[in-house]
């Protein structure tokens, strides 16, 4: 029997693996955390399923997102990076990663880690909304707005309020599953 899942989680893809296992559980180690940072500002333009198939790609060539070893990557390991066919390349996105791995380590720093501070916009809980279909989906939220004004004000780039609201729904930070959606109730 198939489950019910999101409309864009299609049965046997590569989605519907991470819808239902990845999207919308909270997630709060930091390597995990930056590791969704440099995916989601990655896709900007793209589809999340480009980016996807090319995941494991990006942990190999990003050393397992070390935020520490990425922050230390010099012109030659972007030259590098520039020939790896398997992530995207562009030099903007690439030099993003190594800017934003800068800053996510005084975020870690300043806070003792980067989880409490993503999370406190929050107040450490999840916003569960109660979405009847894909369309009612924002692109961005208030939320959103503000996490993306902080990092931009600490010197990230790529972290628009769309990136960083699709960054919340993937670690968890907001459940907008379906709510006739297998996994709405399950990380209710």
């Amino acid at each position: 029997m198939n489950k019910h899942r999101c409309a864009w989680a299609k049965e046997g893809t590569l989605d519907a693996e991470y819808h239902d296992t990845v999207w919308g559980v909270p997630q709060h180690d930091d390597r995990t955390l930056f590791e969704f940072l440099v995916l989601e500002g990655a896709q900007a333009g793209l589809s999340w399923s480009t980016v996807l198939k090319k995941q494991q790609n990006y942990k190999k060539a990003f050393d397992g997102f070390d935020p520490k070893k990425v922050a230390a990557y010099d012109a030659t390991k972007v030259e590098e990076l520039l020939q790896n066919e398997g992530i995207i390349r562009n030099r903007l996105k690439i030099d993003s990663a190594i800017r934003n791995a800068k800053v996510f380590l005084e975020i870690q720093k300043e806070f003792g880690s980067f989880d409490v501070y993503i999370w406190g916009f929050i107040n450490g809980k999840t916003i569960v909304n109660a979405r009847k279909s894909m369309s009612e989906l924002p692109a961005s939220t208030g939320i959103s707005d503000q996490i993306s004004k902080d990092l931009k004000k600490r010197g990230m780039n790529f972290v628009g309020s769309t990136i960083l609201y699709a960054f919340m729904q993937a670690t968890g930070m907001v459940n907008d599953h379906e709510v006739h959606c297998f996994c709405y109730s399950l990380l209710r």
